[in-house]
């Protein structure tokens, strides 16, 4: 068997790892520079490492903390987070006792030295954090928080910590500067997710442009729903003839997805229409959107027909859906 030093197999394992990896481990290095946790030992200037700023911000920001929840949401060893709050409790920054709850858990409790500790390390980051953001014009600093939610989104962090990450949602008509975002959106997502050509983008375009031109309050609405404050989804209602209103353009981006935001949507969408006076609503869909179906089928909706249909650069099933109001 042939075998190769150290260095040997250091290369090659450079050379066989993905331009995905690469790009991740880039980013880690970068990111880790920029926040200064390889610039000097202590966390914000404040008599705190990174881990230990860590550890008083948990125990800070939820009402109970047992040591056993520490360990799994910061992954640290046990050994060295029993040494770490040992230090805690001599510099009088916490407490621990049994939890009620289970006696075998150890309770963890900021004391009032801890949570004004705990209070500059929230400030000093909030500065941090804020420094940063304020090199960037604004549609920079937009496109930044909404790719860091993203990351968090596509690495766990919602299924890891459900509770924490629940978010509020919110719908809303449309503004200036929608429309524009609905066309770029579509072809987005549907190219990432479904490999839809330039020829969605154009009808995605033909669609919206019909819309602003022969807008009636009376017969259509759109709504943009939003997440925490930001463009999250959209659907359209327009006339499709007399007494059928055509539902459109349903879109929900990935990082809201789980959160009711179709169903949010669709909801509003069958509730203007019955308001309107519309006596039945259709919709025209694919049979690849999955999700988007099962929403339809939930709200009411029955399918109708389909047909097999290439589109889009893609082989497709087509389905007409409709629903009596």
């Amino acid at each position: 068997m042939t075998t190769g030093t150290a260095s040997d197999m250091t290369s090659g394992a450079a050379r066989d790892a993905t331009p995905e990896v690469r790009e991740l481990r880039r980013f880690n290095r970068f990111y880790t520079n920029l926040i200064g946790a390889l610039d000097y030992g202590r966390h914000l200037y404040t008599p705190f490492t990174l881990t230990e700023a860590r550890v008083l911000y948990e125990v800070a920001h939820h009402e109970r903390v047992d040591a056993a929840d520490l360990r799994a949401s910061l992954s640290l060893d046990a050994g060295y987070l029993s040494r770490l709050l040992g230090k805690f409790e001599d510099r009088e920054l916490i407490t621990r006792g049994k939890s009620e709850q289970d006696p075998r858990r150890q309770r963890i409790t900021l004391t009032d030295g801890g949570r004004e500790a705990a209070g500059l390390l929230e400030e000093r980051s909030q500065d941090a954090a804020g420094s940063l953001l304020e090199q960037l014009p604004d549609e920079d600093r937009a496109r930044l928080v909404d790719s860091m939610r993203t990351i968090r989104a596509l690495l766990g962090e919602g299924a890891a910590h459900p509770a924490e990450n629940r978010a509020e949602v919110t719908l809303r008509t449309s503004r200036p500067g929608d429309l524009g975002w609905m066309v770029e959106r579509n072809a987005a997502l549907y190219s990432a997710e479904y490999g839809f050509d330039l020829s969605y983008e154009a009808l995605v375009a033909r669609i919206i442009a019909e819309y602003a031109e022969a807008f009636d309050p009376r017969w259509d609405r759109t709504w943009i729903a939003e997440l925490d404050g930001r463009r999250a989804g959209s659907v359209m209602c327009v006339r499709d003839k007399p007494g059928v209103a055509r539902l459109r353009l349903l879109l929900v981006e990935p990082d809201a997805r789980g959160h009711g935001v179709g169903r949010q949507l669709v909801d509003a969408c069958v509730e203007f229409a019955r308001e309107a006076g519309y006596g039945e609503m259709v919709l025209w869909t694919n049979s690849v959107l999955g999700a988007a179906r099962r929403i339809y089928q939930r709200a009411g909706f029955e399918l109708v027909a389909e047909s097999a249909h290439h589109s889009f650069g893609q082989d497709l099933v087509g389905q007409d859906w409709r629903m009596v109001l």
